[in-house]
């Protein structure tokens, strides 16, 4: 049957929709600040092979790395799924498709006329899965093991009716067990949403979704294709570097090749980037594929629908037991947040060498805090991430104060985290003339200050504080961020990037977040 291109387009931004309306009832419902405050989760649509087929405008390290869970539940329950059992995961083992512990994911079949024929995905980074710190975020880790409970693909809901014994292994495991149960039940209460919302669809539908989605994968190849083809062919290298891996004091480098070929295909490979670290920076391959698919999609714009088929022109190898593909053994839990936004760097480093437009380096870091103790006689977790400066481009200012690239989260609200924690923000300004100068200068970065009320457990996962953002065509890179202890007597200390530390009532956490690479003037159209 002939599918006309109004059908299409209205199906697809259905689609779309229904991914936005899970957002909202995962946000609405959610228990903890870091999803209901912070929205730090994503959701989408899969087809009946586990191929991507719509998602929310949400955090890109997510929705990058979804299609790797979604393959091995498939394969793991297809055939056996039934309608209203949700699959929870957070295994960061290749098969199983996760990347760090604290981003657990639940998938739901959906039917018509008992088939398979979607599946629903929720991502949802939790506030405490365990572990040797509160936040699951230890900033000296050298195994999996130590960061939090592992979850393989088990079904946390069966027909509809709660696993008792799935959830009560769960919440006996971590600090706040009322904030993941209240969360968990939020991301299953998005998935019976988004199943709703897509047996209303099909009930309309005059042809079979197969028969859409193989179009709609068709147009959006065709379009990242015909997008490549506006940019000249080309080969290009370039590396970066991480501070250091957590536990040694030395740099990690993330090398990458990049090749825009004549047939409208992009090669990226990170050939050349160093071992898997004894540090948790080392970034699963689908944290990797991630951060490149991230950048195809700056690439490609919103003109291309965002779907399996956008990114079967792009080809992607890293060498395992590298510190971008290590083995299941290997610490990940700094991965997802600062190894993701070197390797978005080093694969637009490549690519500014071809298309001069694209921006100088950005924060480079999720500035992560991660806070926890006792109050009152009662555990508290809380998980933070601070925005910086954008990368300027020769035609364009970077954005001062913003979340940038693989992380799209919000601001905390000062009002959210005074009155749940035993907390005090001090100081939330713009860092000025953080930026790098240029005839475009770089985006400023943010200066937060936050006041303990008790005895707080801390973990800093930060980075930029050794390598500065670069600049481009003669720009000059943004400062390095700082981070600052001031004691309660009165004396500073100036802490490294990745540190898990005590400190005492009234003292005062200080982080300075880098500013943007600037820009000089180059050719472009």
């Amino acid at each position: 049957m002939e599918i006309d291109p109004i059908t299409l387009t209205v199906y697809q931004n259905r689609l779309e929709g229904i991914c936005e309306e899970m957002s909202t009832v995962l946000r609405k419902t959610a228990y903890s600040p870091n999803i209901k405050e912070r929205s730090d989760f994503s959701c989408a649509i899969f087809d009946e092979s586990a191929r991507l087929v719509a998602q929310a405008e949400a955090i890109p390290v997510h929705l990058g790395s979804m299609g790797f869970v979604a393959t091995p539940i498939l394969e793991k329950y297809g055939g056996k799924w039934k309608d209203g059992d949700a699959i929870i995961v957070n295994s960061p083992r290749a098969e199983f498709g996760g990347t760090h512990l604290p981003d657990i994911s639940l998938l739901a079949p959906i039917f018509h006329n008992g088939e398979l024929i979607f599946i629903a995905a929720t991502r949802a980074h939790h506030a405490d899965v365990g572990g040797m710190s509160p936040g699951s975020l230890p900033a000296h880790s050298t195994e999996v093991y130590q960061e939090g409970l592992i979850i393989p693909p088990v079904k946390l809901f069966d027909q509809g009716e709660l696993v008792q014994d799935i959830m009560d292994f769960i919440l006996e495991n971590v600090r706040t067990p009322e904030e993941r149960r209240g969360d968990l039940n939020a991301q299953y209460a998005a998935l019976m949403l988004g199943k709703r919302r897509i047996e209303e669809l099909v009930s309309t539908l005059k042809n079979p979704p197969q028969e859409l989605h193989e179009e709609l994968f068709r147009i959006s190849e065709i379009g990242t294709q015909n997008k490549l083809k506006t940019y000249p062919p080309g080969k290009s290298t370039f590396e970066d570097f991480l501070d250091s891996n957590g536990i040694e004091n030395h740099p990690v480098k993330i090398k990458c090749s990049v090749e825009i070929t004549k047939n409208s295909e992009l090669y990226v490979d990170f050939e050349g980037s160093d071992p898997q670290q004894p540090g948790n920076v080392n970034a699963p391959f689908s944290i990797t594929t991630a951060g490149v698919y991230y950048v195809v999609r700056l690439l490609t714009g919103r003109g291309v629908p965002t779907n399996w088929g956008c990114f079967k022109p792009v080809k992607i190898s890293a060498p395992f037991g590298s510190v971008v593909n290590p083995d299941f053994t290997a610490a990940t839990s700094s991965a997802n947040t600062e190894t993701s936004q070197r390797i978005v760097d080093v694969v637009l480093g490549a690519l500014v060498k071809i298309i001069p437009i694209l921006p100088a380096a950005s924060q480079g870091t999720m500035n992560n805090v991660l806070m926890g103790g006792i109050y009152q006689g009662k555990a508290w977790t809380i998980y933070e991430t601070i925005g910086g400066g954008a990368g300027a481009t020769c035609f364009k200012a970077g954005t001062s104060a913003i979340q940038c690239h693989m992380t799209n989260t919000e601001n905390t609200p000062i009002e959210a985290l005074e009155t749940q924690y035993p907390l005090i923000v001090r100081q939330y300004e713009i860092r000025d003339n953080s930026g790098g100068e240029g005839i475009h200068k770089g985006g400023n970065g943010i200066i937060r200050a936050i006041q303990f009320k008790s005895s707080t457990t801390i973990s800093l996962q930060t980075e930029r504080r050794i390598f500065s953002p670069w600049g481009i065509h003669g720009g000059k890179p943004g400062l390095k961020g700082e981070n600052i202890l001031k004691k309660s007597n009165g004396s500073e200390i100036l802490l490294p990037g990745r540190q898990t530390f005590q400190a005492e009532p009234n003292d005062i956490l200080v982080i300075k977040t880098p500013g943007g690479g600037g820009a000089n003037l180059c050719d472009h159209p």
